[in-house]
């Protein structure tokens, strides 16, 4: 594999309606034998996938790096967490079961939990093979069949994921891939056959999402943007508060749905957390993704870089202070040189009623905030129409629990940020979305009860 910035990798061909109904009934048809096997036996399965994409970790880390541009380093994380989804929903297969409800005179009630039939998968662009996982690990785990649609930005390493289910056992169509933009899309959520649709991406798109799965009645898991807030308290360790801020700015070039966009830092610390924040920014390694030391690759495309250049420059021009970055990054090597890099930025001068702080950037741009006291800083943070994370950095562990307990946000970190274990739940409030994927959770979203009522006397007629 060589990066080949801004030139063509591959081609694929558009998924229209014949295709796509071709794909839901071969799923249709995979989930008629899956849905009868047992968890243990989908269990089997399941594990041997995580085997396989263990065993090809840097093959397929690599495939992820050309696939969307984040550095190698971080790559091999997602296809570690990836692997580690697939074992987590493998152990949960043969525990899946329902209750028994006493009921008066001998009789009795059970539940069931069954599966949905065939699930539509509808992934973003950030993390391809991540997000394919687990959205597919929950659903198969349940005796489910899916169809995914990945980004058509990055189109690549899905594909090699449903040749690793078919090498690990599942039934011949059981996951499918389909290729495409918004008809694709379309298509898929009309679809009578689809049972439940699980979307990851903007918040525009999961509006049209919804209205659509509606005409269907059909479920829907919407994991969509954020805005959310880093709260630096002056009580923090303020090295780990700093390691915390790049971290919720900086991984995958800033294009993380959760990212702590808004660092609001208690005034106390607000000169020396913001220095020290600048001088770790510039010292991030941009660059080719392959080479081992880089710490931040490509952005995804040269349309998205320009909306996220302009977001800088409508900062600036609303009083904004571009303390480090935000200028285009030219790599030394040639062959990088129609790259869509872009130096990491850190906002200074900001306040809560400029753009930069309301709308989602979705790239390595971190702005700033002061704030004085808890209650004014939870409200600030509050102040949004996103709810998808939040953040707390202080050593005063009753006031972190306090003010994550405020937080409206369905994911919260304490002293960390952005480490989404997959025995966790992860999902927003708001207009970031519902549902929620991983941890137990997910189980709820990707099967449905199935309550039985059985009298074991005469029936009593009140006719």
């Amino acid at each position: 594999f060589k990066m080949c910035p801004g030139r063509v990798i591959c081609k694929l061909l558009c998924s229209g309606e014949k295709e796509v109904d071709l794909a839901v009934q071969s799923a249709k048809a995979a989930f008629k034998i899956w849905s009868q096997m047992s968890g243990m036996e989908r269990s089997r399965v399941l594990l041997e996938a995580a085997r396989i994409i263990r065993e090809q970790r840097e093959e397929i880390a690599t495939l992820e790096t050309i696939n969307n541009g984040k550095s190698i380093f971080e790559a091999r994380v997602d296809i570690d967490i990836s692997w580690q989804c697939l074992e987590y929903y493998a152990g949960l297969a043969g525990s899946l079961a329902g209750e028994h409800i006493q009921l008066p005179g001998g009789s009795f009630g059970y539940t069931r939990r069954e599966p949905l039939g065939v699930c539509v998968g509808i992934g973003a662009w950030n993390y391809p093979f991540q997000i394919a996982c687990w959205k597919s690990a929950p659903a198969l785990a349940c005796g489910n069949a899916m169809v995914f649609k990945p980004s058509p930005f990055t189109p690549v390493s899905v594909v090699r994921l449903a040749e690793i289910f078919t090498e690990a056992g599942v039934p011949k169509g059981l996951f499918n891939v389909v290729q495409g933009g918004v008809a694709t899309g379309q298509f898929l959520c009309h679809h009578p056959d689809v049972a439940k649709i699980s979307f990851t991406g903007s918040v525009p798109t999961g509006i049209k999402i919804m209205e659509m799965a509606a005409k269907g009645i059909k479920p829907v898991t919407l994991e969509l943007g954020g805005k959310s807030p880093l709260i630096i308290f002056s009580d923090c360790t303020l090295e780990n508060a700093v390691n915390g801020a790049l971290m919720a700015n900086f991984l995958t070039q800033g294009e993380v749905c959760c990212n702590g966009t808004r660092v609001f830092v208690e005034r106390k610390i607000l000169d020396a957390f913001t220095k020290e924040v600048v001088k770790r920014t510039q010292k991030i390694k941009v660059g080719d993704p392959l080479l081992e030391d880089t710490r931040m690759g490509a952005l995804i495309n040269r349309p998205h870089l320009d909306r996220v250049q302009g977001f800088i420059k409508q900062a600036k021009e609303q009083g904004a202070q571009v303390l480090c970055g935000g200028d285009l990054y030219m790599p030394d090597d040639p062959k990088l040189k129609n790259g869509y890099y872009m130096r990491p930025c850190v906002l200074g001068n900001c306040t809560d009623d400029m753009t930069c702080v309301k709308e989602e950037i979705f790239g390595p741009v971190m702005s700033i905030l002061p704030f004085d006291t808890e209650e004014e800083v939870v409200e600030r943070a509050n102040n949004t129409k996103f709810g998808l994370a939040g953040g707390v950095f202080t050593r005063d562990i009753q006031k972190a629990h306090r003010v994550v307990a405020a937080l409206k946000a369905g994911m919260c970190f304490i002293n960390n940020y952005n480490i989404s274990p997959v025995e966790l739940p992860f999902g927003g409030y708001k207009a970031s979305g519902f549902g929620r994927e991983n941890g137990r959770a997910a189980i709820e979203y990707y099967s449905q009860l199935k309550t039985v009522c059985v009298e074991m006397g005469d029936v009593e007629s009140v006719f």
